[in-house]
């Protein structure tokens, strides 16, 4: 059974130790002496402390457990410098853009790398992925009624990702269905500086990082991330962190989605001094893989125990899940996966008088094991706990099976590939492609249009150049 908790907003899972202190001494003085990281990058407050108590705190935007329609943005800021990125989206282009959104969303909003592999890229309503194009994104939407997520068809600029996603609320009272109508009605309320997309999204596999301990930043610079198994961070050691941070000139700090935390750019002469803080406390950083590669909906502690349970069974079986990552969830709640494998337990049979019954379980996996192909395959159905670990660990065996499989086809099909010449427009001044595949929905222009038929009055999407500064050129495939 889940505990419903309050929550503490923080803007992409980033916070100054200053905020992080704050926080700790405001919670602090109504008796707490523990926090909790959420999901979605968030700090979970025990129910019992209400907003009104909180009033006093003006810098705290505190959401209560049973209030709907204000969200946490999403971002995988967390990741850069320290893990695969895309090269022009560096961890002072995501404050930038953070500090855009500074109304209450409704709506669940992800900012991230498609390169990394730590915070998920479609678990929002409004997802927006990094593009090759410096300062562009992709846009990916599902709104709360919709099954499916749609890809918005234009290419969305940086300085424009508030406008487009103020845009999108304000027209939810309309109730689009789809996405065409989205960007008809975008286009017709905000002025903005879209792109054509000239190449579908590209998300490169891999394999789940591991994200605890002391790791190298460069040559002079270090990173750590913290896991605490319960998810109950010490209040007083917070503090005491912040505090080293602050002696550090350490700026930021911030939140996984998977109920930890990161610091980054601690000084190489500093590390020493770190290990024994962490040390003197008893902090343990060496969590296996087994442990940190699971999501659980916080405060179940029948989801908690179920999770010691498989882990047991799994160490226990020197069982190896590196790259993959787990959850546990409830057969009909609402949620949207971002794991490889899912657990789920199936609702109880309605029953008459003393009748007892055993819980169940479904075991899904992602397709590839990649929880970003959004399609999940039932693996069984209807299985009691007993027979979970053996399922896991067949499971685990069938990904390292096929892990590299597909991109050895991949492969072999690429060097059978018959070499192929397209012919596509170019602008001279900022070198955007006019593909007519693609047309330019930008400017109406449906696929399939010759580059000749044009209007002269054409211009390029994101120069506005004439269409006179168009060249034929010939992209070899």
């Amino acid at each position: 059974m889940s505990k419903l908790l309050n929550r503490v907003i923080v803007k992409g899972g980033v916070l100054s130790p200053g905020e992080l202190k704050y926080i700790c001494e405001s919670v602090e003085s109504l008796g707490c002496k523990t926090i909790s990281f959420g999901s979605r990058q968030d700090i979970l407050l025990p129910k019992k402390v209400k907003s009104k108590d909180l009033k006093e705190f003006d810098n705290l935007q505190v959401v209560e457990f049973d209030e709907l329609g204000v969200e946490n943005v999403v971002s995988s800021y967390v990741c850069a410098d320290i893990l695969p990125s895309t090269s022009w989206l560096t961890g002072d282009k995501y404050l930038y853009i953070l500090e855009q959104f500074k109304a209450k969303s409704s709506l669940k909003i992800n900012i991230t790398d498609p390169k990394q592999r730590l915070v998920p890229l479609f678990t929002g309503h409004i997802n927006f992925i990094a593009s090759e194009h410096e300062d562009y994104w992709y846009l990916y939407i599902r709104l709360p009624e919709w099954k499916n997520t749609k890809m918005y068809p234009a290419l969305i600029y940086s300085w424009d990702l508030f406008k487009i996603e103020t845009a999108i609320e304000n027209i939810l009272q309309e109730e689009p269905e789809d996405i065409a109508t989205i960007f008809e009605l975008v286009t017709d309320a905000v002025d903005t500086n879209n792109r054509t997309v000239d190449k579908p999204l590209e998300v490169p596999f891999y394999p789940f990082p591991y994200f605890e301990g002391m790791n190298k930043i460069g040559t002079d610079k270090y990173w750590l991330g913290l896991y605490w198994r319960n998810n109950k961070y010490d209040i007083s050691f917070l503090k005491d962190m912040c505090e080293l941070c602050f002696e550090n000139k350490i700026g930021k700090i911030s939140i996984t989605p998977w109920k930890s935390f990161i610091v980054k750019g601690i000084p190489r002469e500093s590390k020493l001094i770190w290990e024994k803080f962490l040390g003197k406390r008893g902090i343990n950083v060496r969590h296996s893989m087994l442990e940190l590669n699971w999501h659980l909906p916080v405060a179940n502690k029948e989801a908690l125990n179920l999770k010691k349970y498989l882990v047991a069974n799994f160490d226990q079986n020197d069982i190896s899940t590196y790259g993959l990552t787990f959850a546990i969830t409830d057969y009909g709640k609402t949620s949207y996966f971002f794991t490889s494998i899912v657990v789920q337990k199936n609702k109880q049979p309605e029953l008459i008088g003393n009748f007892q019954t055993r819980d169940t379980y479904n075991l899904l996996y992602a397709k590839n094991f990649d929880p970003n192909t959004r399609e999940y395959i039932t693996h069984v159905q209807d299985v009691d706990k007993v027979e979970l670990p053996g399922l896991l660990m067949e499971l685990s065996q069938l990904y390292f099976d096929e892990l590299g499989s597909e991109k050895e086809v991949e492969k072999e099909a690429e060097t059978k590939k018959v070499i192929t010449k397209l012919e596509v427009y170019q602008c001279k001044d900022c070198l955007t492609i006019y593909d007519e595949n693609f047309g330019d929905i930008t400017q109406d222009i449906d696929p399939k249009t010759v580059f000749n038929e044009l209007p002269d009055s054409y211009e390029c999407s994101l120069c506005e150049a004439p269409k006179s500064s168009f060249e034929k050129v010939v992209l070899v495939k």
